[in-house]
């Protein structure tokens, strides 16, 4: 594609428009004027002419899959290939999705003469994870007497995945991972006499009844001992709840709010500019997934196996318990394109397929939203008969009006103090609600945005330290 230039209408206005006015003008000079204006077009013809075939030997390479996070600068790396006779400056553009935040869409790229390749970095911060094509690219080059820009369009072949941003929930966890068994640090104390059977030995005085071996007892003719060892490996199982509730928009995280620039007032709100413009957005599910594969690390450093279900209405995702890197690379490609479903979640549903799945004792850690009544119902009955083969942890985000009534929160108008009292009725129910959960044999936590990853760490920590699973 053939664009005029500047310099061509300039020239052309320099010298069709007085000759032209001339041989109007002045009849005798008619037949120089055409002469004229026919040379400078045949000139600009010829020049277009030489340049219509100059940029099909460049292409764009950039690589087939790249992976970023979220709301952190990345760089694409881009490589210009080219062959003699092309124009040493080029303008490159990529057509980039909205979501990907690019520095610039377009730049303007000297090629050296000595090579025949150059390597370009292009800068972007993702504001959304999900799976992004980059499918089109644009060129630009002069042609060889600067009167037309040649412009080309290329096809280019780029897969990038968003993955969640955990940097910023990983804040203030440092402290539970420094006490595991390494050189410099204290080895973390496991109480409990331990579940899993080690082996037998000689019954010595003080032992429990319960300790006692009967069977190889009566076949060897004096008291057998059982010896029990604290149990290392076990499978942990996160189950992330991505219904309606799950969309519900929360505050970023203040390192998050840091990096998009947010002030305080915004974060109040849970929006910022760019949620206005589609580019970034805060919810439930974010928090969700952060949690999720940060206790995945946390579980593989202490040894267990580590799961993963996603689940609305129907099961979406369901990864056995493994460890190892490319198990939770499984976990992470699994869960990074997770959005909220416009359903209400099938406790029914989840539970049947937990006890038809899952054979062996696990933890199964629901990150879901129990604030309506009717959900909350089906959570306890269903959890109730999960509850007597696995150990339950139910963990949600607390709502942001949810606190005792005489709390902190200063009251400045009447509408204030409505609100409050809405909040501590929904409070209130939360509290009863942890309470028959607790009585049915599952362990509640109501949990706040900024430290939700920590906590539901500690929380993991807590039931491993005590042997409860």
């Amino acid at each position: 594609m053939l664009v005029p230039q500047t310099r061509l209408l300039f020239w052309f206005a320099a010298i069709a428009v007085p000759f032209s006015t001339l041989g109007a003008v002045y009849p005798p000079a008619l037949l120089l004027s055409l002469c004229v204006i026919l040379t400078a077009l045949a000139v600009a013809l010829l020049d277009a002419g030489r340049s219509s075939r100059m940029l099909e030997c460049v292409r764009l390479e950039l690589p087939k899959l790249i992976r970023l996070t979220r709301d952190r600068p990345a760089i694409l790396p881009v490589t210009v290939r080219y062959g003699p006779g092309q124009p040493r400056c080029l303008r490159i553009g990529l057509v980039f999705p909205p979501e990907l935040n690019p520095a610039v869409d377009e730049r303007l790229v000297l090629l050296p003469e000595e090579a025949d390749a150059a390597q370009l970095d292009w800068e972007c911060q993702p504001t959304a994870r999900g799976r992004f094509i980059l499918s089109q690219a644009g060129l630009e080059g002069s042609s060889p007497w600067g009167l037309w820009a040649v412009r080309r369009s290329l096809s280019v072949a780029c897969e990038i995945r968003v993955y969640p941003n955990l940097l910023a929930a990983r804040r203030g966890l440092a402290a539970l991972f420094l006490k595991r068994g390494a050189f410099g640090v204290h080895a973390q104390r496991q109480l409990g006499k331990g579940r899993e059977f080690e082996k037998l030995r000689e019954y010595v005085p003080g032992d429990s009844y319960d300790e006692i071996h009967w069977k190889a007892t009566a076949r060897r003719g004096h008291p057998i001992t059982k010896v029990f060892q604290i149990e290392r490996t076990q499978e942990v199982y996160v189950i992330i709840d991505a219904s309606r509730l799950s969309g519900r928009g929360c505050a970023p995280l203040e390192a998050e709010a840091a990096v998009r620039g947010e002030t305080s007032s915004t974060r109040s709100t849970g929006r910022s500019d760019g949620d206005v413009n589609g580019l970034s957005h805060d919810t439930v599910l974010e928090r969700f997934l952060s949690a999720g594969l940060i206790l995945g690390q946390a579980a593989e450093q202490q040894g267990d196996l580590f799961g993963l279900l996603t689940f609305s209405d129907q099961v979406q995702t369901f990864l056995r318990a493994r460890t190892g890197k490319e198990h939770y690379h499984a976990c992470r490609d699994a869960i990074y394109m997770l959005e909220p479903q416009a359903h209400a979640p099938d406790f029914d549903e989840i539970a049947a397929f937990i006890r038809t799945r899952l054979r062996r004792r696990a933890l199964l850690v629901f990150l879901t939203s129990l604030e309506d009544p009717v959900l909350a119902e089906a959570f306890v009955r269903n959890m109730t008969l999960l509850a007597g083969q696995h150990l339950v942890l139910a963990c949600m985000l607390r709502p942001e009006n949810a606190a005792p009534l005489f709390g902190e929160a200063p009251v400045r108008d009447l509408d204030d103090v409505y609100r409050h009292l809405g909040g501590h009725l929904q409070w209130r129910n939360l509290r009863e609600l942890g309470k028959v959960l607790q009585r049915r044999g599952v362990r509640f936590a109501l949990l706040e945005n900024e430290k939700l990853a920590m906590e539901v760490v500690a929380q993991y920590m807590a039931i491993k330290q005590r042997q409860l699973l």
